[in-house]
């Protein structure tokens, strides 16, 4: 499998965070594509086009996801910027979110 991946897990209950919006933007903050995480906390296939080398953003629009669940948090949104080396390689982005923290890794 080709393309790029994400999951969102609510750290805070260890379930998935669903219908967190969420963007693929290029370099420059043009979007690409965007789409919600589903019932698993993920979107299988983010982006409709073969992403070429280059500089990324996955921008996830936490603050929104947060007031739709109650909770009050610290970022209103999650940018993260990654690098594509492999036009032919599969990128999974995930992001393990709580109100005052987030991490995420390059997953498989």
């Amino acid at each position: 499998m080709t393309g790029l991946s994400t999951h969102v897990l609510d750290a805070t209950s260890g379930s998935p965070a669903v219908g967190v919006e969420v963007s693929l933007q290029d370099a420059s903050g043009t979007e690409l594509s965007s789409g919600r995480t589903d019932s698993d906390g993920r979107i299988g296939q983010v982006n409709d086009e073969p992403l070429v080398p280059g500089i990324y953003h996955l921008v996830f629009d936490t603050g929104n996801w947060f007031a739709d669940n109650d909770v009050k948090g610290f970022y209103p949104e999650v940018d993260i910027c990654f690098e594509v080396d492999d036009p032919d390689g599969h990128y999974h982005v995930p992001v393990l979110l709580s109100p005052f923290a987030y991490s995420t890794y390059r997953g498989s």
